[in-house]
């Protein structure tokens, strides 16, 4: 299985659909934001949102779906990443609720090769999530900087870290 991609691997204009989508419930909604210190009532109460919110229920904290396609793009984008650099952009284009299934695709938008160090390069992406019904929910844009095959190498390789299981006696 892939974990993230080296600077080689990029290629600009590609698109890459995350897997598997996130069903989110009240629960996750309830528990990121306890977690956040986010106590808006609009995320945690029913009875405030169902009789003063336009929307007539809980809409998710959008930064629960941003972490959450963050998250879902990992494997693809930043697997194997040395930092993320930057949030250039975050967009909330419509809202999620509870029950609703996020899915993510991330474009590449560019690459760059590290001005300062040559074992390294600069992706810039653009993530968008989609509910159930492809409605677009939220669009961000960021830097990764991500390894060359030099630098894998040089320290390990796919898996650097990784111990070895010890032969058992019997």
């Amino acid at each position: 299985m892939q974990f993230g991609r080296t600077y080689e691997e990029f290629e600009v204009g590609a698109t890459y659909k995350h897997w598997p989508g996130k069903t989110v419930t009240e629960y996750d909604d309830h528990l990121f934001c306890l977690l956040t210190m986010n106590h808006h009532p609009l995320h945690m109460d029913t009875n405030y949102a169902e009789k003063t919110t336009d929307f007539g229920r809980n809409v998710v904290v959008g930064n629960y779906v941003y972490s959450l396609l963050l998250g879902m793009s990992v494997p693809d984008i930043s697997g194997k990443a040395i930092a993320n650099l930057e949030i250039e952009s975050l967009k909330h284009v419509a809202p999620t609720f509870h029950g609703d299934t996020i899915y993510g695709e991330t474009t590449v938008l560019d690459k760059w090769p590290s001005k300062s160090k040559n074992d390294r390069g600069i992706v810039h992406v653009e993530t968008k999530g989609y509910k159930q019904d492809g409605t677009l929910v939220c669009v961000f844009r960021r830097k990764v900087m991500v390894p060359t095959e030099t630098y894998i190498k040089e320290r390990g390789g796919e898996q650097p870290g990784r111990p070895e299981l010890k032969q058992q006696e019997k």
